[in-house]
């Protein structure tokens, strides 16, 4: 049960119920009350007072008709007064204690002679009595002569139930009037802490709710007193700290993945390189020796001869069997780089013209682009590397090519004077997207079978990663397929 009702406090509405608004309802209904009493007071005061004046208002007539005797004058002054609205009944007894005149009811405060003595002996008060289950209240005040000696004493008795019945009454209409305070006071606690603080402090929870299911870039609202203003600010920095951590983390994870699949993509290339070494190693010395039986045999059997025809078609086989075999080894070849310096565009124009002699489309034309600042740019760089690297470039261009392909470098306008970039663009059907993160891997290709090993494009790019460099495919070009490396100038790694 403690652990309910503190929990309940910890509720800011409840505290401040618990803690400001009770206390002060117990101060207002404690002032209520005393003012209720002191009204009562007062008014019976009041009505004190109102016995008193009359009774001070015909006391000398008395006093002059008892002492002249005249008890006619003595009744009329005792009627006059008991046509007051307030008075029950007036009485009047001389110095003996004995009832000389009345009118009203007979007195129930007098009824023994020696009571009358004894207050005209002590003077004037006044007192509560009963009358007939009616309560009354009667003033008493001696009478007097001219020389002040004591000759009588008056009495007035008035109703008090009628006062009490509207005391009553005040009582009730002051709780009524209280209860309504309080709860117009309780109302307006609540709406104003509703107001103030209340509809504040729920949009924070629901923010914070929302925040804590997991949703991204929503803010807590800067709204309210200034202590939930400044609350909400702190609580949207730390979300965005929060937010960028979590960009921070994301961004590493997916550094970490991108560097493992990489060190994967490593140690497959590795692997297949030495495969790739061990089957090109194993199949030099056969093929060699089948090639020179065969020219032998196609010198004995004469140029003419159906054996030299075979012959001939066995060594156009054996030499596409050692072009596989050499790219098979370029492939598998990680040597330390021979670099030198080399004009750039000495090695692009031999690279071309050896191209279009080994790949025979008369119908496509080669261009070389550089402007002329650019013709001079010189890279350091191993040329048999390179060359591999750029010619199986050009070669699959050519292939691919409809009518043209394009070889050109630059600087990059990118600021990055430490790097040369050259591309190699063909207008032929492109690459379909679902090939193109897959043409640097190791023997994929789209060609048919025999049309080629696939390992073209992932010697070239392991020759520009040796370098330093990066290749890529251009994906925003449309007319065809366009690859870009970079190589650095001066032999170090480029960003």
């Amino acid at each position: 049960m403690i652990v309910t009702v503190s929990f309940r406090l910890n509720n800011l509405r409840n505290a401040v119920l618990a803690f400001v608004l009770v206390p002060l309802l117990g101060v207002l209904i404690a002032l209520g009350m005393l003012g209720l009493r002191e009204f009562e007071q007062q008014m019976q005061l009041r009505m004190q007072e109102d016995i008193e004046l009359v009774a001070r208002s015909i006391r000398l007539p008395i006093s002059t008709a008892m002492v002249r005797r005249d008890a006619m004058d003595v009744q009329q002054a005792l009627d006059s007064a008991f046509q007051l609205e307030q008075v029950f009944g007036v009485y009047v007894y001389d110095a003996a204690g004995d009832l000389i005149a009345t009118s009203g009811p007979r007195s129930p405060s007098l009824d023994r002679r020696r009571d009358a003595l004894l207050i005209t002996a002590t003077g004037s008060q006044g007192a509560f009595d009963e009358r007939h289950g009616r309560e009354v209240f009667s003033f008493f005040l001696p009478l007097t002569d001219a020389g002040g000696r004591i000759i009588g004493l008056l009495q007035i008795t008035r109703d008090v139930s009628r006062f009490q019945a509207y005391i009553a009454q005040m009582r009730w209409q002051g709780g009524v009037v209280i209860g309504v305070l309080s709860l117009l006071f309780l109302l307006m606690v609540l709406w104003g802490h509703y107001r103030a603080v209340g509809r504040h402090v729920d949009l924070l929870a629901q923010a914070m709710q929302r925040i804590g299911q997991g949703a991204r870039g929503l803010r807590v609202p800067e709204e309210g007193p200034d202590e939930l203003r400044l609350l909400a600010t702190n609580m949207n920095d730390m979300i965005e700290r929060r937010e960028d951590s979590e960009r921070a983390l994301e961004a590493q994870r997916a550094q970490q993945a991108e560097l493992e699949e990489r060190l994967r993509q490593s140690q497959k290339l590795a692997a297949i390189g030495q495969l790739a070494a061990g089957v090109a190693h194993e199949l030099g010395t056969p093929l060699g020796v089948i090639a020179g039986r065969a020219q032998r045999a196609r010198r004995r059997a004469g140029a003419d001869s159906p054996l030299a025809r075979e012959m001939t078609s066995l060594l156009d086989e054996l030499g596409r069997v050692e072009g596989i075999v050499r790219q098979l080894l370029d492939f598998a070849r990680r040597n330390p780089l021979n670099r030198r310096e080399l004009r750039l565009s000495d090695l692009v124009v031999d690279v071309v013209a050896r191209a279009r002699a080994a790949n025979d489309c008369p119908e496509v034309d080669v261009r070389v682009e550089a402007s002329e600042q650019d013709r001079d740019l010189r890279v350091q760089a191993d040329p048999v590397r390179l060359e591999q690297a750029v010619g199986n470039l050009v070669a699959n261009a050519i292939q691919s090519a409809r009518t043209q392909v394009v070889v050109a470098w630059c600087r990059p306008q990118d600021g990055a004077d430490a790097v040369v970039e050259l591309s190699v663009a063909d207008d032929g059907p492109g690459i379909a997207e679902e090939h193109r993160d897959h043409v640097f891997e190791p023997f994929f290709t789209t060609k048919p079978v025999g049309g080629g090993t696939g390992l073209g494009l992932a010697v070239a790019h392991a020759s520009v990663e040796d370098h330093g460099g990066r290749i890529w495919l251009d994906r925003s070009w449309q007319d065809g397929a366009r690859f870009v490396m970079t190589l650095p100038v001066h032999g170090e790694r480029s960003p």
